[in-house]
């Protein structure tokens, strides 16, 4: 461990400031994206199939982007040369709003993300250790949160008051704030391990196969696919069917079901972490995931679209678990193995796969059966996340002498 060094107070206030860019950056990829196209002429159907190469690439490159945030041993590394991808995206998505451009763009921001989170992630296991990770990462999630309403704030004034086209040029702009808040972070190859690790521990790598067989990974994987498979299509299934007649204020309904959630999740995220260090993961992941099927069953019942800002208040909570506990679990499961970073881009496969198939899922009852029963049915996959967390996810936290708190 000679030449290694402890970890600074600039460090850890620069990976606050990294995760707010981040997520700033991250914001223009989102409904900005749609709104964008179509203002050039493009049909719903083009929209949706260039939406689609972003959504598939993102979802195969889940486990080799963590898999090559595993290989380095510098993680700032790799979140440099994903941020500098995500850069090139935004680009060609503002300098050329055609067929090839914009699917090279879904196609370079969908493996970027996939580099970016685990290299997030990484940095911060390095920098604070697992005994002290979970607070970590509900500081994380904090900024991300606050980083993400103010983006979502910018873009639609800049897209507004100047063209759609402004909101990608801002997103390119303000990822080299995040690019200087990385160079603030020192080198997690030289950080002085917190958690009582040896060389051979840290070193030692787990195969794929034997991550595979770990009874907690499957079954919190499992968990996630039906998670996602309850909450991806919710929103929109429910903005749809009630702000249809609403006129001019639709987009400020919208906007508030979006920065409501994002200002509970910065408001309990840290929370959500100590409470999962001092508690254990079990009873966290219960009460997030208890959120889901008790959204969908108010969205079943409300016809008014003013309704919907209160209850997405639920969405809230669930993804300030959801969003810590994510990375949380996978140190737990694989941390000590060299391989968190391939554990937690399988964990983003499952998201990807419950997510797909909600939407898709979701839409064909509706066109079929009727919202309330699409609602019913993504209460019934909220239900058994929760019945499956508690009858068999088994608690994965383990005893850890706690090193130095933050500065």
């Amino acid at each position: 461990m000679m030449g290694r060094t402890l970890v600074t107070a600039r460090s850890l206030r620069a990976l606050d400031w990294m995760n707010f860019f981040v997520a700033n950056v991250q914001t223009g990829f989102g409904p900005f994206i749609a709104s964008y196209l179509a203002s050039h002429k493009w049909t719903q159907g083009e929209i949706g199939m260039a939406l689609s190469v972003g959504t598939i690439s993102a979802m195969v490159s889940q486990v080799p982007g963590g898999a090559a945030v595993d290989a380095l041993r510098n993680k700032k590394g790799a979140a440099a040369w994903a941020i500098i991808a995500i850069i090139l995206s935004a680009v060609l998505l503002a300098v050329s709003p055609t067929v090839l451009p914009v699917i090279a763009a879904e196609v370079f921001h969908g493996f970027a993300s996939c580099m970016l989170t685990p290299a997030l992630a990484a940095i911060s296991f390095a920098l604070v250790g697992r005994a002290n990770l979970g607070d970590r990462l509900g500081r994380n999630a904090r900024w991300a949160s606050i980083g993400s309403a103010v983006a979502a704030g910018l873009m639609g004034v800049f897209g507004e008051y100047y063209s759609p086209r402004a909101v990608f040029w801002l997103t390119a702009a303000l990822a080299v704030p995040a690019l200087f808040a990385l160079a603030m972070i020192q080198r997690t190859d030289t950080v002085e391990l917190p958690q009582a690790l040896t060389p051979q521990q840290v070193e030692r790598r787990e195969s794929l196969r034997e991550l595979l067989r770990d009874k907690r990974m499957l079954l919190f994987a499992a968990c996630i696919v039906l998670f996602h498979l309850s909450n991806a299509a919710m929103l929109n299934l429910a903005a749809g069917e009630v702000t249809a007649g609403m006129g001019d204020n639709v987009q400020l309904v919208i906007a508030a079901c979006i920065i409501v959630p994002q200002a509970i999740v910065a408001m309990m995220s840290p929370w959500v972490g100590r409470s999962a260090e001092r508690w254990g993961r079990r009873p966290i992941l219960l009460l997030g995931f208890s959120a889901l099927p008790i959204r969908a069953l108010l969205f079943a019942g409300i016809s008014s679209p003013y309704l919907l800002v209160p209850v997405q208040m639920l969405d809230g909570l669930s993804a300030a678990v959801f969003g810590v506990m994510l990375p949380l679990i996978a140190a737990d499961v694989a941390g000590g193995k060299g391989r968190y970073n391939l554990c937690i881009g399988l964990f983003g496969l499952a998201a990807g796969i419950g997510a797909t198939l909600s939407t898709t899922a979701a839409g064909f009852v509706a066109d079929h059966f009727g919202n309330a029963v699409s609602f019913f049915g993504l209460a019934a996959a909220g239900g058994l996340a929760v019945l499956l967390v508690w009858a068999a996810m088994p608690e994965t936290r383990e005893v850890v002498q706690p090193a130095a708190e933050e500065g």
